[in-house]
């Protein structure tokens, strides 16, 4: 989950959101840090300086809920303006299998909980990059 970042004025941050899937369910959790607080968005954060895509979501996956993923790999890409907030990112999508663990709130400042959803979700409201997700997929 993206939380609070330094940002240069007139750049976007990079947020690597991750699809983790179990059968048909994919996993969500509730923001509570941050924009977009009360919100359902994927486990994910801020693209480190000198760290690969897949490096980012490995790492996130794992600060966050504590599980251990597979097969990951690229999924789309959406470009985001959270027009209240003042910010901008570009999050990179990455789709993964869950392989073991149950989720856990490992973040409890950023995250309420966790839940395994069908996709599209059943939950509201979504994280705005996951709402712009959705229209690029539904087009």
């Amino acid at each position: 989950m993206t939380g609070d970042r330094k940002r240069s004025p007139g750049r976007p941050l990079i947020g690597v959101a991750v699809m983790v899937a179990k059968g048909r369910n994919v996993l969500l959790g509730k923001r509570k840090k941050a924009h977009g607080a009360g919100t359902w968005a994927f486990p994910g954060g801020h693209l480190e300086f000198r760290e690969s895509i897949e490096e980012c979501a490995r790492r996130e996956v794992f600060e966050e809920c504590g599980l251990d993923i597979a097969n990951l790999r690229p999924l789309a890409f959406t470009n985001d303006i959270f027009e209240q907030a003042d910010r901008h990112y570009v999050t990179l999508f990455m789709r993964a299998d869950h392989r073991k663990g149950c989720p856990v709130v490992k973040e409890p400042d950023k995250c309420e909980q966790w839940l395994w959803s069908p996709w599209p979700p059943t939950v509201t409201p979504l994280f705005l990059p996951i709402l712009n997700l959705l229209k690029q997929t539904s087009s």
